[in-house]
Order: C-alpha cells, then structure tokens, then sequence
C-alpha cells in the first residue's frame, strides 16, 4: 500500500492528488495540440472541483495561473492569458502608501481635515455656518470614540483652530450649544412644530363646526 506521505508533496493541496496527476501527465504529452486540449480540459475541472472562484473577478485567469504553478512553470501549452513566471510570483507586493498626518490631532481623519479645507473656502454665512457645526460636532465624536474619554467643547474649539490655521474660530463661544447654526436649526425645527400645531387645531376647529352645522340642519 502507498500511503501519501511516501508521494511527492502536493504544490496545491487544495485542488487534490488527482489534478496534480493529470497536469503531471499533461506535461508528458508529445504534441502541442493534445497538451492544449488536455490543459483546458483540466482547467474545467479545476473550476468545477472549486466552485468558489466563479465568484471572483478574472477567475478564468485565476485557473491557468493556478494550472502553471502545479506544473512548476513546466508546461507547453497555449495559454489565453499572460503566463506568470515564478519571479513574478515571488514578487512582494509594493507596500502601500498610507496619509501621514503632521499633527497630533490624528484621531480626528483625513475626513476632518478636508471639510475644514471646504469651510474655508466657503464665503461668510449660514451654508459656512452649518459646515463649521457638522464639523465640531464630528470632531468631538470621534474625540470621545479615540480617548474614550468626554471632551469639554472649548478643547475642540482650539483643536479646530489650529487644524484650521487660524481661520475657523469658535473660541468666542461658551459650548456648541451657543453656536449660530444651533439657535437657527432649533428656532426653524420650533416654528415648524407651532405652524403643525397650529395647523392641527384649524383642522379640528373645522371639523366640529362641520359637525355642529351638520347637527343643527337636523333639527
């Protein structure tokens, strides 16, 4: 009896023994033309023995590069793709390039900081104003999230001064609560509940005077 330890080692276990020792025999092959047949027929069972890949982009691709690295790059055959060389494989990936931050203030995102870029183009005035708002309100949440810690609203006042450069300054105010944007987003969200209540007792006046006319015609 042969046991698999006394076999070659696989170079892929997970397409199996038997797909190894078909490419094996494939390689084997005396003419071009039935290597080419015999490689796609393996790459359709390669496909069919590992499902998974059809939901990967190129995952035609994927199998004739996987075909090329069971037969050791040792295969004859014609190939619909680029055939990857085992330098290439041992390629290392070029490492990615990462934002860099020359603050202390890394917590608050590259996200922080292009808002503040858009707020200071903008010109003076409501639009300006609820900007800077979204953005002190975004810088204390993730303040919060990072230290996990409450942060007093004066300290992101100062922080967003300096990510700023001087030019958004709420430093004049008490809290958040005082800002512009705050009074104006809660004078119109209460005018807006007045006229809605003003708007359901209209419609419950009418509808008893309907009924009162409608119960006096009955009489």
């Amino acid at each position: 009896m042969e046991y698999n330890t006394d076999r070659p080692q696989l170079i892929m276990p997970e397409y199996g023994r038997n797909i190894q020792q078909l490419v094996e025999h494939c390689k084997t092959l005396p003419t071009k033309e039935e290597r080419n047949e015999m490689a796609l027929a393996i790459v359709e069972f390669m496909g069919q023995r590992n499902p998974h890949l059809r939901d990967e982009e190129n995952y035609k691709h994927k199998l004739w590069d996987h075909l090329f690295i069971l037969a050791d790059y040792d295969l004859d055959v014609d190939s619909p793709y680029a055939i990857v060389t085992k330098e290439e494989l041992a390629e290392k990936p070029r490492r990615m390039d990462y934002p860099s931050f020359d603050n202390d203030y890394k917590f608050y995102g590259k996200s922080i900081l292009q808002l503040i870029e858009m707020a200071i183009k903008l010109n003076e005035g409501d639009e300006k104003d609820a900007l800077i708002q979204v953005i002190a309100n975004n810088m204390k949440k993730s303040y919060n999230v990072y230290n996990k810690e409450h942060v007093s609203d004066d300290v992101i006042f100062r922080h967003l001064k300096d990510l700023s450069g001087n030019q958004l300054d709420l430093t004049g105010l008490d809290s958040l609560d005082k800002s512009k944007i705050y009074y104006t987003t809660n004078r119109n969200q209460n005018n807006n509940r007045n006229q809605n209540n003003r708007n359901q007792n209209n419609n419950n006046n009418k509808r008893k005077n309907n009924f009162q006319n409608h119960k006096n015609k009955r009489r």
